[in-house]
């Protein structure tokens, strides 16, 4: 019985460099080159190009913004909090307040859910 033993690549770091080098030059693609080198996983060269490439050169964005819209947003949040809180309650009240009417309806016997005819006073 033969085993078979997995191959472990390990590439140079002139060779990342020549690879990542190829590629932000535009003479070939990701996938041209790991064709062409035999790059084993679909993410490799991406961690290269991230490591070892010009990424740090591309631009980043950055959000400016006055004073009052920092302020405005942080008032919107807890105005927002506010209002998720009281609808909380209320529903923690509406859950109570029908466990009270069911708890009347099996003690006394009357549906107070049920419109009676009545007038109410």
């Amino acid at each position: 019985m033969s085993r078979t033993v997995p191959i472990i690549k390990r590439y140079s770091m002139a060779f990342k460099l020549k690879v990542v080098g190829e590629i932000e030059s535009g003479k070939m693609s990701i996938d041209k080159a790991r064709e062409i080198y035999d790059i084993g996983g679909m993410a490799t060269i991406q961690k290269w190009m991230k490591k070892l490439g010009k990424a740090h050169l591309i631009s980043h964005v950055v959000r400016i913004e006055m004073k009052d819209e920092q302020e405005k947003l942080k008032q919107l949040k807890k105005e927002k909090q506010a209002l998720e809180s009281a609808l909380a309650q209320s529903q923690v009240k509406i859950v109570a307040l029908e466990c009270l009417l069911e708890a009347a309806h099996e003690e006394y016997g009357f549906d107070l859910k049920k419109n009676s005819g009545k007038k109410p006073c």
